[in-house]
């Protein structure tokens, strides 16, 4: 007995203790698997092989998300400011700005099949020209679009608020709301077809 500890304590110490295996030869623990980068030979000959969704790496198909955010975000703008002016009774509006057009947009593949979606709020300027008491009125305003996402088109809701328009009466400018909501169906066809083009991605 050494120090206090008994032979006994001591071999139930060592076989208590945690043991791991290491290679004999070389005293160490095997190397983690270094990454390569595919070449072009690689990519071909996977060609051959049954086509599967996603990466060339991701050749099982299992779970892959790629962000489409910066694209998504991009094409949003350049659909809704390719609308062109809206005529109504006594006045015109356009589209001059997306001045938010916040969210994300993301193709994900899972076993080998791809699913796509998307959650974005919208905020766009609007500048127009009403003709009110046989005089015109330049009018700014906003059309605002709450949270919508992939798939919910038919519920698309906009608000529509108006820049200081001090010399018009409360009943013009209510009219002139009323018109600016019918912005609503050609931004609903735009991001339609964005809806398509993203599956298409």
């Amino acid at each position: 007995m050494e120090g206090g500890v008994s032979v006994e304590e001591e071999e139930k110490k060592e076989s208590m203790s945690y043991r791991y295996w290491v290679r004999e030869a070389t005293g160490e623990a095997a190397p983690a698997p270094v990454p390569r980068k595919l070449t072009p030979q690689d990519v071909v000959s996977d060609s051959r092989s049954p086509a599967t969704l996603g990466s060339v790496w991701n050749k099982a198909g299992t779970w892959e998300e790629k962000n489409l955010n910066k694209w998504a975000s991009d094409r949003i703008q350049e659909l809704l400011t390719s609308i062109g002016s809206l005529e109504f009774n006594g006045g015109c509006a356009e589209i001059s700005e997306v001045s938010n057009c916040s969210g994300d947009a993301f193709l994900v593949t899972v076993r080998n099949k791809k699913r796509v979606g998307y959650t974005y709020e919208l905020k766009l300027r609007i500048k127009g020209e009403w003709t009110i008491k046989e005089e015109k009125k330049k009018v700014k305003g906003h059309l605002e679009i709450p949270e919508f996402s992939f798939g919910e088109l038919d519920d698309l809701q906009m608000d529509v608020g108006l820049s200081e328009e001090k010399d018009l009466l409360q009943q013009d400018k209510q009219q002139i709301c009323k018109d600016l909501k019918q912005f609503l169906h050609p931004v609903r066809e735009k991001l339609r077809q964005f809806e398509e083009e993203l599956k298409d991605r």
